[in-house]
């Protein structure tokens, strides 16, 4: 793979890792804050080598390794702009001043949010899905593509709109994965450049969500939203081998904390929030520990001596250590007071720029923070770091 481009006028420290990794959670509308936090990242000269996504951060993962890295921003703001611009009637807050929306108390954003979601739920989203005839909701149609309720086929147009796939299918400019589950044996898979050629139904297939989205059929079978099975990508980015050092960068979408429900609509959101969250600090803690054995294993098995180092055991040993280092950089989206259930498909036009610049503004200001690229040390060779959290390593 080539690295060359991930370090390119990158602050001090990115050049030393071989992989500069983007992990995108799913999130439905959401998934604009991952927009900006790419923004920042392109702005500080940073261009990840391996882009991996779940479900709209297999989107967001199309449209960033379907361009050139000058092109990657606008295009982004291209595609959002597309699907959150609403296909019938113009949206409420186009009837108040302009910048009066963000000015709203909070129970009136609730209400103006809940409008705009209300006619996702109806209208579709341009470019993105439409609602299916009620006659034709799959209810005994004998086909797993109409058995939704609403028609994802407009997505494959905006994504060829937006993403060059002869650039998506050159893995040494970018290394693409995206995770998926196979509906019919429950497995769940990843579509990786280095592996296949990515087509838009394998980004669709990420996306898939029933029962509002249909199963997209890929090569004969067909394939649901990764997110019902693991909602971030970080598991293969670590594990893949050889395993090398690597700088990662965990964009989350969903807080596995949160406040205590008091109605039935909290309880409704905190369970999303709690389904869809990514338990990412439990699982580098778990990564942490593994990632030391594997290096204390590594120096026992440099003590070995020459003569003794032959047999099925000390292959096996040795493919099992390791001295690579990893970084993961953690950023998490952060609710809005007057954000509830419908978070994750509330499209309008003025909450995906909030969204945006809620990731542009936690990605600067994690860059800040230089220190925290740098190389871990050979005694703790996994750290991670979280604009609104303790650094650990």
């Amino acid at each position: 793979m080539d690295t060359g481009s991930a370090a390119d006028a990158s602050p001090a420290g990115v050049s030393d890792y071989p992989v500069v990794a983007l992990v995108l959670q799913g999130g439905g509308a959401l998934g604009a804050y991952q927009g900006g936090v790419y923004e920042g990242l392109a702005e500080a000269g940073i261009h990840p080598n391996w882009v991996a996504g779940i479900s709209i951060g297999a989107l967001n993962a199309a449209i960033i390794a379907g361009n050139a890295p000058q092109d990657r921003v606008k295009q982004l703001q291209g595609f959002w702009e597309t699907i959150c611009r609403q296909p019938w009637w113009p949206p409420l807050h186009t009837a108040l001043p302009a910048g009066a929306v963000q000015g709203l108390p909070a129970a009136w954003r609730v209400l103006i949010d809940s409008w705009e979601s209300g006619r996702a739920l109806f209208e579709g989203q341009n470019g993105f899905f439409v609602p299916r005839p009620l006659p034709a909701l799959g209810l005994g149609a004998g086909d797993p593509a109409m058995a939704s309720y609403y028609d994802t086929t407009p997505l494959r147009a905006t994504l060829e709109r937006f993403a060059d796939f002869e650039r998506i299918n050159q893995p040494s400019q970018m290394r693409v994965s995206v995770g998926a589950v196979n509906v019919r044996s429950g497995n769940f898979i990843y579509f990786d450049n280095t592996e296949r050629t990515l087509r838009p139904e394998h980004f669709m297939a990420s996306g898939a969500l029933p029962p509002g989205f249909p199963a997209v059929a890929v090569d004969g079978e067909y394939y649901w939203d990764g997110g019902l099975v693991s909602n971030t990508p970080l598991q293969q980015v670590v594990s893949a081998r050889p395993r090398r050092d690597a700088l990662i960068f965990q964009i989350d979408l969903w807080s596995a904390t949160g406040e205590l429900p008091t109605d039935l609509i909290e309880v409704a959101e905190r369970q999303k929030d709690i389904q869809y969250s990514s338990r990412t600090r439990m699982v580098t803690t778990a990564m942490r520990e593994e990632q030391q054995l594997r290096r204390l294993l590594r120096e026992a098995l440099d003590r070995v001596p020459e003569r003794a180092r032959d047999g099925n055991w000390y292959a096996q040993a040795a493919a099992l250590a390791c001295r690579a280092r990893r970084n993961v950089i953690h950023l998490i989206y952060r609710d809005k007071p007057y954000e509830r259930f419908a978070k994750d498909y509330q499209f309008s036009a003025v909450t995906m720029k909030e969204h945006w610049s809620g990731g542009l503004s936690d990605m600067r200001a994690t860059l800040e923070h230089p220190q925290w690229l740098a190389l871990p040390d050979d005694d703790r060779p996994f750290a991670t770091h979280d604009l609104h959290g303790s650094p650990r390593g």
